[in-house]
């Protein structure tokens, strides 16, 4: 473990070009490219067939909000990963960079969605003025209403400030704007491609539902700040996956990364206090909790695409990096800034840490004060010769992170809370 202070300060590398670094602002990021894109093909859509008849419209809007949901759905999320990182290292890094972006997917979710309610909107402002039946133009209206209600709620403003208000919305509002789609359908005469569609993403929808249940975990507390969680209930998750639990699993669920053990069975997760719904977690300890679905790829998993990586993490930003550092599939270099690492989150966990990372960097911020991890991370890129860095902490320093390297030519990641 690294501990002695700098003795000079890190010389960051120049800014790119003006181009690149546009490229890479946080607004242009590959994620809006994702939506931007498909917006601009539905657009491009709308002009190749000009005023569109009411079922080319209705076939639009139902592919749409399929991509929409079907995106999101694990095992398509899995496959997205896979396929990314299929490619070796051996590559050039531009394509291996690109590639490196695939959680960025959620863009497709965004513009699928925006695009799907807006034909949806179209179509019924249209069967309104043509007189179409009573009953599905009040499907349609209050469909419409729905589908508003979900899109606005969705909107960072209200998702950042009420997000456990945004979920919920999202889910009761999802699954009843679903059977909304198919009382319309049914109502319109549907063709076999609009039932084959709606019975996908109805099934794509229940999926994660159909492996609902409730599991005992052990709980250990080395601090009020931490609970160590471990399940062993026949899953042993790959590394750099993750699992969703909930005490109450129709209002939240909050998705941890998950930290199997190599040659062991069962993984742990690091629940740090973070809320209302993680303090309570720490203080009450329940004996069993709720999971559903498959674990599914994080952000880390795109390691593979490189010939060496740096983690960089912050407090319990350590547990998506911790799985990747035991499995050592990819040479990696830690950075880890914390509140006192030993009382925190116990002797043994950091001991586990540095058996595989003897030459980490633990900054103890209760010692130290804050870092400046840009620098850090680059000091850390540099001198292991690293081909990409991996930022796993809260949403400002991650940001802060990826695009203070990006901006200088460093390939780097992470998460980018567009759920």
């Amino acid at each position: 473990m690294t501990t002695s202070l700098r003795r000079e300060a890190v010389e960051l590398p120049p800014p790119t070009s003006l181009p690149r670094r546009l490229l890479k602002h946080p607004r242009l990021m590959h994620h809006n490219r994702l939506a931007a894109l498909v917006l601009a093909a539905n657009l491009a859509y709308l002009w190749a067939s000009w005023a569109p008849s009411p079922r080319t419209m209705g076939h639009a809007a139902l592919a749409d909000l399929a991509l929409a949901v079907l995106v999101r759905q694990q095992y398509v999320i899995n496959l997205f990963f896979r396929l990314a990182t299929w490619p070796p290292p051996t590559w050039p890094l531009k394509i291996r960079w690109t590639l490196g972006k695939v959680y960025h997917f959620g863009g497709l979710h965004i513009g699928g969605a925006l695009a799907g309610a807006a034909w949806f909107l179209a179509l019924t402002t249209r069967s309104t003025l043509t007189g179409a039946d009573g009953l599905t133009v009040a499907v349609s209206w209050t469909l419409v209403t729905l589908l508003a209600v979900i899109v606005a709620t969705a909107l960072p403003p209200f998702r950042s400030r009420h997000h456990d208000h945004f979920e919920k919305i999202h889910r009761f509002g999802g699954w009843s704007a679903l059977a909304l789609f198919w009382a319309h359908t049914l109502l319109s005469t549907p063709g076999p491609v609009e039932v084959s569609v709606l019975a996908v993403v109805t099934f794509s929808v229940a999926l994660p539902w159909l492996r609902l249940r409730k599991v005992a975990v052990r709980l250990e507390r080395p601090s009020p700040h931490v609970v160590l969680a471990r399940f062993d209930h026949g899953e042993t998750p790959f590394a750099g996956s993750s699992t969703a639990i909930s005490r109450s699993p129709l209002t939240q669920w909050h998705s941890f990364a998950n930290v199997p053990t190599p040659g062991e069975s069962g993984f742990r997760l690091t629940i740090s206090r973070a809320g209302d719904w993680t303090g309570a977690f720490i203080d009450d300890l329940p004996p069993k909790v709720w999971v559903k679905g498959i674990t599914t790829a994080g952000v880390a998993n795109i390691e593979t695409l490189f010939k060496k990586v740096v983690y960089v993490a912050t407090g319990s930003g350590i547990g998506p990096c911790l799985p990747h550092l035991l499995a050592a599939e990819v040479p990696a270099r830690l950075v880890w800034a914390t509140r006192d690492p030993r009382t925190t989150y116990g002797d043994a966990l950091v001991e586990e840490i540095l058996a595989v990372q003897p030459h980490a960097l633990v900054w103890d911020t209760s010692r130290r004060g804050k870092p400046d991890m840009v620098r850090l991370a680059y000091e850390a890129y540099r001198d292991f010769g690293a081909e990409a860095v991996i930022c796993i902490s809260n949403k400002k320093l991650t940001w802060q992170v990826v695009h203070g390297l990006e901006r200088r030519g460093i390939p780097a990641y992470g998460a980018i809370w567009d759920s």
